[in-house]
């Protein structure tokens, strides 16, 4: 299939997320290839914190495709109108999409932050897709600043003051080195404190998208080792270190 074909298969959430797009490895495929290859492909377990950064994303970016997420008037999800309402289902609080609507009315009331989400010349949720090393990987942008030339990532985080920790530990570096390989330009997060709602904007250094290159490689080698070399049995691996 040319490549045309294929980003627009997965501009569609469905297929990006869905068998079509699994054919492709991600940035959301680092930690398990790094920490635990074996569980690789296994379905996620939603949870809330995802499900916030999701509305946050989509509130953002895609304000029209609110309507898909469940609100409850539930104070928490223990509660039995919670479990009446969900049906099973993982749902967002009342609480929790008004205190999204502060962090996105704070975001956007920013000069900077809407000058680098809102350029002129802006694309937003853009798939990519393009070999790095041995494989193929995909990649979907929240925003493309064609005019600064920019990809830009919007973030939340529990600390702003310890973001750089945080970058590291959930795969920032990895994401910035991929994303700057499928799309041409140069990674740069905007971050907002959960708690404090204090803005952030940091770009990427050379030592922190080398970081993520060494993670693509060594996530490369341990799927290489796991699901394409014949001889292999994973039944058979450990892990060996000297402590």
């Amino acid at each position: 299939m040319k490549k045309q074909k294929i980003l627009k298969k997965l501009k569609d959430d469905n297929h990006y997320y869905g068998d079509f797009g699994k054919k492709y490895l991600s940035n959301s495929d680092i930690s398990t290839l790094l920490s635990n290859p074996l569980a690789y492909g296994q379905p996620s377990k939603p949870t809330s914190a995802f499900l916030v950064g999701g509305y946050f994303h989509t509130a953002i970016l895609e304000p029209d495709k609110l309507k898909k997420y469940k609100v409850i008037q539930a104070t928490t999800r223990n509660t039995k109108m919670y479990k009446e309402l969900s049906g099973g289902e993982l749902c967002l609080l009342q609480h929790e999409v008004d205190h999204i609507e502060l962090m996105k009315d704070k975001m956007m009331n920013n000069q900077v932050c809407v000058s680098l989400i809102n350029s002129t010349n802006t694309e937003y949720e853009v798939p990519g897709v393009s070999k790095l090393f041995k494989y193929v990987w995909k990649g979907k942008a929240d925003i493309i600043n064609h005019d600064d030339k920019l990809i830009v990532d919007i973030k939340t985080t529990a600390d702003i003051n310890k973001f750089k920790n945080s970058a590291y530990r959930y795969n920032y570096d990895s994401q910035a080195y991929i994303y700057r390989k499928l799309f041409g330009y140069d990674m740069l997060f905007i971050v907002i404190d959960k708690t404090t709602h204090q803005l952030g904007i940091f770009d990427c250094s050379d030592e922190f998208y080398r970081s993520g290159e060494d993670k693509v490689l060594r996530a490369e080698d341990a799927y290489e080792l796991f699901y394409k070399t014949k001889d292999f049995n994973p039944k058979q691996y450990f892990i060996s270190k000297t402590l």
